[in-house]
């Protein structure tokens, strides 16, 4: 199965929100933090200035920020609906017959079912 990874960034209202609650952490960071704490003020003011660039060009560029990915599975041509090869589902359609887990009649069924989609 090939693996294909999909790239999301927030919803613009929420981007907006956190642009706008980083504004108020920057203006916090440079008139409280900064000045009562020197270099972790800096630290503060500096993330909250990246989160807040961040979530502007979410909110209001076209392209904005991934801050997420998911990674989906998609089904090659050889397999079948169930993601495996018709021979991998022959096999473990015999394995259930044998072990006597199916009857006679599922068995020729799903067989050739299996078989009609080759």
């Amino acid at each position: 199965m090939a693996r294909r990874n999909i790239r999301v960034r927030p919803g613009r209202a929420q981007s907006a929100m956190g642009f706008v609650v980083g504004i108020f952490f920057v203006l916090i960071g440079l008139a409280v933090v900064i000045p009562s704490a020197g270099l972790f003020g800096l630290l503060w003011t500096g993330v909250a200035a990246a989160v807040t660039v961040m979530n502007g060009l979410n909110a209001f560029g076209k392209k904005g920020v991934a801050t997420m990915e998911i990674s989906a599975e998609e089904e090659s041509e050889g397999d079948g609906p169930e993601g495996r090869s018709p021979q991998e589902r022959l096999e473990q359609l015999q394995s259930l017959y044998d072990r006597r887990l199916i009857t006679t009649e599922e068995y020729e069924a799903k067989r050739a079912e299996i078989l009609e989609q080759l």
